[in-house]
């Protein structure tokens, strides 16, 4: 029999982005959803996010900007993003989010974390250290999950989708993100992230008796929407990122 989970991360408030991921996934009657965080962050719609995200069961767990939200709900904000956000989330959207666990296992096989297994800001599969990614190698893949049991690690947090096979037989999956196909950052050193496409993303897996099948899907979707929001909120940085997946 065959086992399918849809993997989703980083929708970062996209609410047009998700909303046409989740029809993709409704039509191909996947049942199993998981979300690897970093869900509201964004001058976007948090609010229609979480209203789309409670008609549907899924396994969640929480993102470092998941955390950065309720850890600075009482914090004077120089933010206009932050600000945006929690103005729109409701007290029992923040609780929800603290609650969530930073790691997860599904099905038995299936680890899930957002960034690495220990650190919700690293990034597993990227080494950013020359201020481009690459990938990391093998060895260093490995001391990162030495002391992961199952076979599949999902992750999110870099955006740009990936699969990774290990010759001790570990898989790894990146989905990319639902609603930020692009950004850079100033830690721990300015970096760029870029998917090259405005689309959003997510991955399908598949298990059965012969091994794992990993699809990286692509999703067209009104980002010219999206982006006029970001640009609205006062971030034509995010509204370049939304409209061309590049910095």
């Amino acid at each position: 029999m065959i086992q399918k989970f849809a993997l989703l991360a980083d929708i970062h408030g996209n609410v047009w982005a998700l909303e046409s991921v989740i029809k993709d996934i409704t039509g191909r009657g996947i049942e199993n959803l998981i979300n690897l965080g970093d869900i509201f962050y964004g001058p976007l719609e948090p609010q229609g996010t979480a209203g789309l995200l409670k008609d549907f069961s899924m396994l969640t767990i929480q993102g470092n900007q998941d955390r950065f939200i309720y850890e600075n709900i009482e914090t004077p904000s120089e933010n206009p993003t932050l600000d945006h956000v929690l103005k729109q989330l409701s007290d029992d959207r923040i609780r929800w989010l603290e609650a969530l666990p930073k790691t997860s296992v599904a099905a038995g096989e299936i680890f899930l974390c957002h960034g690495t297994p220990l650190n919700d800001e690293s990034y597993l599969l990227e080494d950013i250290s020359q201020g481009t990614p690459r990938l990391k190698t093998n060895p260093e893949l490995n001391h990162l999950l030495e002391n992961i049991q199952q076979p599949i690690i999902v992750c999110g947090h870099s955006h740009i989708q990936g699969t990774v096979q290990l010759p001790n037989g570990k898989l790894i999956v990146n989905p990319g993100s639902v609603g930020l196909p692009a950004y850079s950052d100033d830690l721990p050193i300015f970096h760029r992230m870029e998917s090259g496409s405005p689309h959003a993303s997510y991955s399908i897996l598949s298990g059965s008796d012969t091994g794992w099948k990993i699809e990286h899907i692509k999703i067209p979707y009104d980002w010219e929407k999206a982006a006029k929001e970001a640009s609205k909120n006062h971030r034509d940085d995010w509204a370049k990122w939304i409209r061309t997946g590049r910095d």
